[in-house]
């Protein structure tokens, strides 16, 4: 067992992100060359405006049934339905987003993006065609929610970003009368109960949107999350272990997975997804060293351990958690398992 803290960081939500991961790019903003940005502001105030474009290997827009999803800070903020390959999002603030996107007969991609400045921006995302379905077959979308449940989820969602708790529970609630048995509305309700910090019930909606959608990545990494703050770690690594196969990039559900197997104490395991969540990462969660740090301790690596930890201190020494880092370093020193 490690000597370290065990309190269990609480990844609200972080780990909700995303199909197959890409590292994150700026947004050109190519929209002043289109329009006026005077006539833009009448539709989008000051708020910036990012397009998306489905198009496939070839570069052709996708004209197919599909699910565009905007995530910041791992909570879903939007989404929206397409069958012309284009969809377009009025952002809440300007920061770093995800867009996920899943369309019939393709296999779901998505792109990491920082949007910095209020003006319009557009990007592509280049989408694989499944080979497992037979090009010219039918193929299944997404259930579509009708306009108004739709446009309560969207509110929702909305509300949840600005935190506004009170106008989430109204309109998820109302999206969930109108579509009760939709698996985003599900997922959209687990997250609005881990957000109030009722476990039971996150954990319910949450087991239910999986059920009706055993692909619903997202749902099974927050189902994973709500088990952990209980302490379920038999049921959370299951759930979180599903999440990671679906989206085998999404370093913030690895990063998850660690924390459970972890708590769980598969130690090997730990470590090995804290490594690769951190790979995958790119310096984005530094923190992320930290368990590595614990993992490597917790099967006896403790100069590699020490290692780890040294350079934290040195590349992250302002960071609150640094004084955390220093200590365990003291405790390793003070227990004769690394060199002074």
């Amino acid at each position: 067992m490690s000597c370290f803290d065990r309190s269990v960081r609480v990844l609200f939500l972080r780990s909700l992100l995303i199909l197959l991961g890409t590292l994150p790019f700026i947004v050109s903003a190519r929209a002043q060359n289109q329009r006026d940005a005077n006539d833009q502001n009448i539709f989008r105030g000051n708020r910036a405006e990012l397009r998306v474009t489905l198009r496939d290997t070839h570069g052709q827009v996708i004209a197919v049934s599909a699910t565009v999803k905007l995530y910041r800070m791992g909570t879903l903020t939007n989404q929206q339905i397409t069958n012309n390959g284009h969809v377009s999002f009025i952002l809440p603030m300007i920061g770093d987003y995800t867009v996920a996107a899943s369309a019939a007969g393709f296999k779901p991609e998505q792109r990491d993006v920082s949007v910095q400045v209020e003006v319009e921006s557009e990007i592509d995302i280049r989408m694989l065609r499944d080979s497992t379905i037979p090009e010219g077959s039918p193929v299944a979308g997404r259930p579509v929610l009708a306009p108004k449940a739709q446009d309560a989820f969207n509110k929702g969602l909305e509300a949840l970003g600005q935190n506004n708790m009170k106008e989430a529970e109204k309109q998820i609630g109302e999206a969930a009368k109108l579509a009760p048995g939709h698996p985003d509305v599900l997922y959209a309700q687990g997250v609005l109960y881990l957000r109030q910090r009722k476990w039971p019930e996150a954990q319910e909606v949450l087991l239910k949107a999986t059920q009706v959608d055993p692909s619903h990545s997202q749902a099974f990494s927050a189902l994973g999350m709500a088990y952990v703050n209980e302490n379920k770690y038999d049921a959370a690594v299951p759930a979180l272990e599903t999440a990671a196969r679906l989206e085998p990039a999404n370093w913030e559900t690895q990063w998850a997975l660690a924390e459970a197997y972890y708590r769980h104490e598969q130690y090997d395991e730990a470590l090995k997804n804290a490594q690769e969540a951190l790979t995958k990462s790119n310096g984005k969660a530094p923190e992320i060293e930290l368990l590595v740090a614990e993992s490597l301790v917790a099967v006896s690596r403790y100069e590699d351990a020490g290692q780890v930890l040294r350079q934290y201190v040195k590349n992250h020494g302002d960071r609150p958690d640094a004084a955390k880092a220093r200590k365990w370093l003291e405790r390793l020193k003070a227990d004769g398992k690394i060199k002074g």
